[in-house]
């Protein structure tokens, strides 16, 4: 028999618990865990094995040199404009959020397919097997490298669904260790260049050139600018994470423009050292420049120091790419162009839980599957193409400031230079494009067909999908 009685019904409704509000994005990160967060985006494994591709290039230290400054004053552009690009829309998601209100959702959501599924991926895969290669030559253990490498996923996955307090802290202080490392080779190269041992190379400042002046010496230089700018890339994921920084429209433009000035600080100094203690012609002829110096200063105790200085970096760099990454996932989720699970959050992490296990899946099985470097062959040309894209919705923001009558009376961070600096940003970037798609042809026609594979994708998905509230 059913119970009519009104008063009893509405004494029932009145002890049920109300649903409490949605749980949101926690603002937890300072300019200091921002800035660090900046640079751990940047500095890798690269600075200690790298630079020997640019002295391949050109043969004297002030070339050398110039190619890292050249290069850094391209990044401290990139770090203007994306700063006002995080004091225009300080959401998660970052240049997610920039393509999609800029152009249409459709670029955006390709931008967050080919990310999800190539540049995070890959790119996070490779840095995980690089730790695990370096980790099996001290433990000597017969654990396999893959397993070692997902174990170290796994890791960073729990630490980032623990909350961006904790992501952020462990990530801090990788980058800290990092700095510690480079500091540490600028400090033998020092006591190589006072007390050279017997035999050493003498590093001569002139000329300044190798060649004439000429079209040949441009177009070298441009050379250069490859593995250089990729060495500084990187800055732009700490924007992926805009809603969970205090005072993200003052904090994070001030964090680019440190952070990228700090990197340039590291590299210039840990290059100047190579070249002096090396010269231009030992540095060209090591893979690993970092460790000849090291090696040189301090022995067999040298070597083993940098390695594990680059397992460190290389861990510090997958920290802050499992920290930063699945805001990307995120930000999709909440307009519905992915899963509604991803845009879940913590109860008590307030992070985004479903999003970071989605990427540590995705990471672990790129590992375990063996076709991270398949799939790393694919990255530089879509990163680059976006990043460019990304700094061109500079113009479109600016314009629609005119048009609505808006640009005067705009306050906050603006790009200096704008539209000289953005315009010269964007072609760099996509001049590296042009110039990865005429080298590796087929490697591009791939990435550009995964990219295109997200067409039909989107509207698959937007057909049913309904932007729900702000994730600012």
């Amino acid at each position: 028999m059913s119970d009519d009685n009104p008063s009893r019904k509405a004494k029932t409704l009145a002890t049920q618990p109300e649903p409490g509000p949605r749980p949101t994005l926690a603002a937890r990160l300072g300019l200091f865990d921002a800035t660090m967060l900046v640079m751990g985006g940047i500095v890798g494994s690269g600075i200690f094995i790298n630079p020997y591709v640019v002295a391949g290039l050109v043969h004297t230290p002030a070339l050398i040199l110039g190619a890292w400054l050249a290069g850094g004053a391209i990044a401290l552009a990139g770090a203007f404009i994306y700063a006002e690009l995080a004091d225009r829309m300080p959401k998660v998601g970052g240049q997610y959020a920039y393509i999609r209100d800029a152009y249409h959702p459709l670029a955006g959501f390709l931008y967050g397919w080919i990310s999800l599924l190539t540049i995070h991926a890959g790119g996070s895969a490779a840095v995980a097997v690089t730790f695990a290669k370096y980790f099996h030559v001290f433990s000597h253990d017969a654990i396999s490298e893959k397993w070692i490498a997902v174990a170290v996923v796994l890791l960073f996955t729990v630490v980032n669904c623990l909350g961006v307090r904790a992501g952020g802290g462990v990530q801090s202080v990788f980058m800290l260790l990092r700095i510690a490392a480079i500091a540490m080779i600028v400090a033998c190269g020092v006591r190589l260049i006072f007390w050279p041992p017997p035999g050493a190379a003498h590093t001569a400042w002139f000329p300044l050139l190798d060649r004439p002046l000429s079209f040949d010496l441009l177009t070298v230089f441009g050379a250069t600018m490859i593995p250089v700018l990729f060495a500084y890339g990187g800055f732009q994921t700490s924007n992926y994470v805009a809603a969970e920084i205090r005072d993200p429209r003052k904090n994070l433009p001030k964090a680019l423009l440190l952070g990228v000035i700090g990197v340039i600080v590291l590299y210039l100094a840990a290059n100047f050292i190579y070249v002096q203690a090396l010269s231009p012609a030992g540095l060209a002829a090591t893979s690993t420049p970092a460790s000849t110096v090291m090696s040189r200063a301090l022995g067999t105790v040298g070597g083993a120091l940098i390695a594990i200085a680059i397992a460190i970096s290389t861990l510090g760099f997958l920290s802050q790419a499992m920290l930063s990454y699945p805001r990307v996932a995120f930000a999709m989720a909440e307009d519905g162009v992915l899963p509604g699970m991803f845009a879940r959050l913590g109860t008590r992490s307030r992070a985004p839980v479903a999003a970071i296990a989605l990427l540590g899946a995705l990471i672990s099985a790129t590992v375990l599957l063996g076709s991270y470097e398949q799939i790393l062959s694919y990255v530089v040309v879509m990163d680059w193409l976006f990043f460019g894209l990304s700094a061109s919705c500079l113009f479109v923001f600016r314009a629609r400031d005119v048009r609505s009558g808006a640009a005067a009376q705009e306050s906050g961070y603006r790009v200096p230079g704008h539209p000289w600096t953005t315009g010269g940003f964007v072609a760099v970037a996509w001049l590296v494009v042009l110039n990865t798609i005429y080298k590796y042809p087929r490697n591009a026609g791939v990435a550009l067909c995964i990219l295109f594979a997200g067409v039909p994708v989107y509207f698959l998905v937007s057909g049913r999908a309904r932007r729900p509230r702000s994730s600012k």
